[in-house]
């Protein structure tokens, strides 16, 4: 890849000056120094002359936010998609305005609150597990190191008992109310093994005041078979509300609008790749675009304004694709960098440490539906 030092040297027919878009004083040949000038060069001390330097870069960004914040308010058509605990909260952004709604039956949210249970479990005993790996099928596929630190409590402490019991009382209520949840049969069959078991497991522990790796993963395992049924149902209600939603909002913007869609899905770094939204939603866009148009936003937690959020990265986004190609029109991996999640400098710091140099990877796959089976497509 030409680095942007054998970028700017490669640019014949025009000056460095004029391609990267400014006027360019005349050369020291064209124009020699005047002895005012070299005097007033003199007396500028070298922070000052660094300052000056920063103070480019600083006015680049302030035009940047500048283009940025005026074309959020351009946006349109964008969804934007916020995972949580239903199953996802979609905003449609037109000229028109914005409309919110969560399209995910609740069986979604039970049927995974109940798959839950394991870990929440899990998460009560964790810290008093003892630091050294038992006998288990998986021994080899545990980090020591990781279980030391997540095994911090000392293992002889009883500690984990009252806030187990409490967590045994909520299980208790959810169990004894589960006939009347209305739920699918073989649903409220496998979340009634689930919480049979986890109740079973509590009760144990705590009446022998212990418990270890391999007593859990007796009881984690046990439920496995049970927790896919409530995956199964949970998938079958988030792709149905899903794809509902997409019909409706299709044949609200008009085909010409849906064409150029962007859809921003926002998920914590633990499930940005084949988010289960990104997924879905992939097969009721425009094919051709879902490449660059349908986008993964990870993050650490919530933020405090989803919307702005996912419009303000949007807007980075758009104008760096047009930026690219006109910064860089004679180097279309260096511009393919600036549209992209690769640093401009990362080739070139590859090649400074021995390494080799990146190649771009193609946009992820997500498609795991049949040809058609989503009804929004045309």
């Amino acid at each position: 890849m030409a680095t942007r030092r054998g970028f700017i040297g490669s640019a014949s027919g025009i000056s460095t000056a004029a391609l990267l878009g400014y006027s360019a004083s005349p050369s020291a040949a064209d124009s020699p120094l005047t002895d005012t000038t070299s005097a007033a060069a003199a007396s500028v001390t070298q922070q000052q002359a660094k300052d000056s330097i920063f103070a480019v870069n600083a006015g680049m960004r302030s035009n940047y936010a500048t283009l940025k914040a005026e074309l959020v308010k351009h946006l349109s058509p964008v969804i934007v998609v916020q995972n949580d605990a239903k199953g996802g909260r979609f905003t449609l952004v037109t000229a028109n305005g914005q409309e919110s709604v969560n399209p995910v039956a609740e069986t979604f949210e039970l049927a995974k609150s109940i798959a839950h249970v394991p870990l929440g479990c899990f998460s009560v005993i964790a810290s008093y597990l003892a630091d050294k790996i038992p006998n288990l099928p998986n021994a080899d596929r545990i980090d020591p190191h990781d279980l030391l630190l997540v095994a911090f409590n000392d293992d002889k402490s009883t500690a984990w008992i009252e806030p187990l019991q409490a967590y045994a009382t909520t299980l208790t209520t959810a169990r004894k109310n589960l006939p009347a949840a209305g739920l699918p049969a073989a649903l409220t069959t496998s979340c009634g093994n689930i919480l049979d078991a986890a109740l079973k497991f509590i009760n144990a522990s705590v009446q022998a005041k212990v418990f270890d790796m391999k007593s859990f993963e007796d009881f984690s395992g046990s439920v496995y078979p049970d927790i896919r049924v409530n995956m199964e149902h949970a998938a079958q209600a988030q792709i149905k509300g899903v794809q509902d939603t997409m019909k409706t909002w299709r044949a609200k913007v008009g085909e010409a609008a849906w064409a150029d869609l962007y859809c921003v899905v926002l998920s914590q770094w633990t499930t940005s790749v084949l988010n289960q939204n990104t997924i879905i939603i992939k097969d009721c866009m425009n094919a051709a675009k879902v490449a660059t148009h349908l986008i993964d936003l990870p993050g650490l937690e919530t933020p405090k304004d989803p919307i702005f959020t996912a419009l303000d990265n949007l807007a980075r986004i758009v104008q760096d694709n047009i930026a690219a190609e006109m910064v860089f029109p004679k180097d279309t991996k260096v511009a393919d960098a600036l549209k992209g999640k690769e640093d401009l400098l990362s080739d070139e710091i590859l090649i400074q440490l021995g390494g080799s140099v990146a190649t771009t990877q193609s946009a992820p796959t997500y498609n795991t539906l049949s040809e058609g089976m989503c009804p929004v497509r045309k």
